[in-house]
């Protein structure tokens, strides 16, 4: 890429930090990191350098970092994580059955000591100056030579060995499809601290918190294999390769056996790698953005698939630059590699086999955390529904709008997911660290599912055009930020002028469940009375249905007292009648509709059903 491009590119970015609120700050870690790789015993050696800018009001006299390589190894919290759930991911163990049972046996425990993963720091400093370390499971703990004050930068030097296990989760070597080396979560990472504190998560099983930065990446290997991941390729011709536009064209030096490739990536919080000795690649460009790579195993099986999927990942892009804001960077990667679909910054790894069907799902969720994760930087641990659920509604909304057959309603197996969950009785709020699950499958229809409905709801309670519009928004209020959900529930307070804390608080702090019914249609005085009652904790706004016997129809608003305000009309074809609010306290509402005009066909409590009532049976009345 041309300098001045880069440059650019700088600014465009910087442009977002600026405009942040004088009270808000985050850190800055700017990586130099200078990797060998030996592809036969996968093992490497890496120097790196990292400026860390402290940007908080504190005075820090330790500071952590990731290890996430010790994660697979026997005896780790990841193993026995595995060994004592009773759902474990089933890439991760083997499965054993018999007539009277089913047992697991984790992958991890039984990796030999040349198959483990591993990182190892040696000979840290900070500003020249030796560091006391101390290594604890997946996290590095430093206590440092002197404290970083507010406002000051400290430069960490280290060395690390590494080594890659065999491919068991995201991360690793060899995998089911045949990718030689799939390298996330390979080098030693900053460990977060925000207006929280420090977050040393171990690397369990669950996803990730970066701190923003530069990286500089030089990467030496075996000239036969082709390299994709985060950030911009520097050198195309000093590698030996030949240089077309921005792609890779595979002609092979003869004058070296070990190539260097080096990548810069401005503005990301994490930076990985694949790579592969039979890799084709492909390049599409997003009319007026980005361009995107696509990396792939040359199989002739899958071959059709791949080359499919690239007219259909520039839609895609376009679909999220419409209704998110515009994609950022001027690469996004698409790659063969890891044991299912991950995000990365500006790239994602996923299986290139099965259908195409597959292929696009897995491309359109993987992108679009592009936007709700390497954008929107949300604590994953902490708000992983915002992460997950966020990247479903707008992935699942993209595919439909994509596809020549569309589906009424793509956000349906989300909402019967939340009611499984409901039903399961195994369901905790969505502020359950997103270790602490007791079962897997609750832990992903809380995040994908659960999460996805809590934007789908608010388009019901606020509107579906402030919805997007309130996307939109907080895509640009809070790009290249760490936005909490207070953060996001602001933001669609001030775009629909009203009051929300009580639906961040019901739908994600409890597990309070939606029940409205109509208890009671009655007559008298020539009026229909109708009584409806709440059984669920969590209140909600109705829009109530009516349909008459001459097949006329109209709605009735009943806004709930605590929001404060009123959605537009979602029944742009109906007359609407707003009549009086519903205060939670009152366990029934009851109002009258003059009966002089016509006869009541039928009654529906929300006829879209976006708003998650857990029990339809009482949602209408037909008169017989």
């Amino acid at each position: 890429m041309r300098k001045s491009t880069i440059t650019s590119l700088f600014l465009i970015i910087c442009s977002f930090s600026f405009a942040q609120n004088s009270s808000y700050w985050q850190q800055q870690a700017d990586y130099k990191i200078d990797v060998n790789m030996d592809v036969k015993s996968f093992t490497y050696k890496g120097k790196q350098e990292l400026i860390y800018t402290n940007n908080s009001p504190d005075t820090l006299k330790k500071v952590y970092f990731h290890l996430f390589n010790n994660a697979f190894q026997p005896g780790s919290e990841m193993d026995s994580r595995l060994q004592s759930i009773s759902d474990p991911d089933r890439r991760m163990v083997k499965t054993f059955k018999t007539p009277e049972k089913t047992t697991f046996e984790s992958r991890i425990s039984v990796l030999k000591p040349n198959e483990i993963g591993y990182l190892k720091v040696l000979d840290f400093k900070q500003d020249g100056q030796s560091a006391s370390t101390k290594t604890i499971g997946t996290i590095l703990e430093v206590q440092l030579q002197k404290p970083i004050l507010p406002n000051q930068k400290s430069t960490f030097t280290m060395n690390f060995d590494g080594q890659v296990p065999i491919q068991i989760r995201r991360s690793g070597r060899n995998s089911a499809e045949g990718i030689a080396l799939s390298m996330a979560q390979w080098y030693p990472k900053m460990a977060e601290f925000d207006f929280e504190g420090w977050h040393p998560d171990p690397y369990i099983g669950r996803e990730f918190h970066g701190v923003w930065g530069n990286f500089d990446v030089k990467i030496t290997l075996d000239k036969e294999y082709i390299i994709g991941g985060t950030g911009y390729l520097q050198n195309p011709n000093q590698i030996g390769y030949g240089y077309q536009d921005d792609g890779v064209v595979v002609q092979h030096s003869k004058k070296t056996k070990m190539l260097t490739w080096h990548f810069l990536a401005p503005k990301v919080h994490d930076f990985t790698w694949a790579a592969d000795k039979d890799y084709l690649h492909d390049i599409a460009q997003v009319p007026g953005g980005a361009k995107i790579h696509f990396l792939y195993k040359n199989n002739p099986e899958i071959l059709e698939n791949w080359k499919n999927l690239q007219p259909k990942a520039v839609q895609l892009m376009q679909f999220f630059n419409e209704n998110v804001g515009p994609y950022p960077y001027e690469q996004y990667s698409i790659i063969q590699g890891g044991d299912g679909g991950m995000e990365y910054a500006m790239s994602t790894l996923i299986l290139g086999n099965g259908t195409m069907k597959g292929l696009q799902g897995v491309t359109a969720h993987e992108m679009a955390h592009s936007w709700f994760q390497f954008v929107l930087a949300t604590n994953e641990s902490k708000h992983y529904w915002m992460d997950e659920g966020f990247t479903s509604f707008i992935s699942d909304l993209a595919e439909n709008a994509i596809n020549e057959e569309k589906i009424d309603n793509p956000l349906a197996s989300s909402y019967n997911s939340y009611y499984f969950l409901v039903n399961s009785g195994k369901e905790l709020p969505q502020t359950t660290h997103a270790d602490r699950h007791d079962v897997n499958q609750a832990y992903s229809i809380s995040a994908y599912s659960k999460g996805s409905i809590f934007l789908s709801q608010l388009g019901y309670v606020i509107g579906n055009e402030n919805l997007m519009k309130t996307l939109r928004r907080y895509y640009k209020e809070f790009a290249f930020k760490h936005p909490t959900p207070t953060d996001f529930i602001r933001v669609a307070e001030k775009v629909s002028g009203t009051e929300l804390g009580w639906y961040l608080n019901d739908w994600t702090r409890t597990t309070n469940t939606i029940d409205y019914g109509i208890k009671e249609v009655a007559e008298k005085d020539n009026k229909t009375i109708i009584t409806l009652e709440r059984l669920g904790r969590m209140p909600m706004p109705i829009d109530l249905y009516v349909e008459y016997t001459d097949g006329t129809a109209e709605s009735f608003y009943i806004p709930l007292r605590m929001m404060f305000g009123e959605k537009p009309n979602p029944y742009q074809k109906l007359k609407r009648t707003i009549i009086a609010d519903w205060a939670w306290s009152f366990g029934t509402y009851q109002f009258s509709i003059d009966r002089s005009k016509k006869d009541i066909k039928q009654i529906i409590i929300d006829p879209t059903e976006m708003m998650a009532d857990v029990n339809k049976a009482n949602n209408s009345y037909i008169q017989k």
